[in-house]
């Protein structure tokens, strides 16, 4: 699973979050979910709750600059999610003990746990790519995150073909 797989378009991406917290970037996050209709806002408590019950467990802030927080949740069909970028940087409580700038929040259907699993994986995996990072984080607007997010999957999909 890609990242434009899950961040379809600009409704879902926060270019300049306004949380300074772990707690609060997930809430901001959340609260895109529900706006854009990924989430019923009835069940916007409980699927917050799955991911900071999971964030509790250990800090998805996993260094470089990176928080991909996360959770399976019953109340969900497929998996959503939102992107979130902080000029200021947020306190994620990384691995690094870094201040975290770029934040891919996601929800899996609960029971779906390879799925889960790759999409975590997938997500780590290309926001390690520093150039990458460098571009999202440098990107004037929302539309721009967008456009950078689905060059870079292009160009690994061009890549894979060689």
């Amino acid at each position: 699973m890609n990242l434009t797989d899950i961040v379809k378009g600009v409704e879902q991406v926060v270019p300049e979050m306004k949380a300074t917290t772990r707690w609060e970037a997930i809430d901001e996050l959340i609260d895109v979910l529900v706006k854009t209709g990924q989430v019923k806002d009835d069940q916007r408590a409980a699927v917050t709750e799955a991911v900071k019950k999971r964030e509790t467990s250990m800090s998805t802030g996993i260094g470089l600059g990176i928080g991909i927080p996360h959770a399976p949740s019953e109340l969900i069909a497929d998996v959503v999610g939102a992107f979130g970028r902080s000029a200021k940087g947020i306190n994620f409580d990384s691995l690094d003990n870094q201040p975290v700038n770029l934040v891919m929040l996601f929800v899996v259907p609960k029971g779906q746990f390879q799925k889960h699993l790759y999409t975590l994986a997938n997500i780590a995996k290309i926001l390690h790519d520093r150039e990458f990072r460098r571009r999202l984080e440098t990107a004037p607007s929302a539309e721009e995150i967008l456009r950078v997010i689905r060059d870079h999957e292009k160009q690994i999909s061009a890549d894979q073909k060689k």
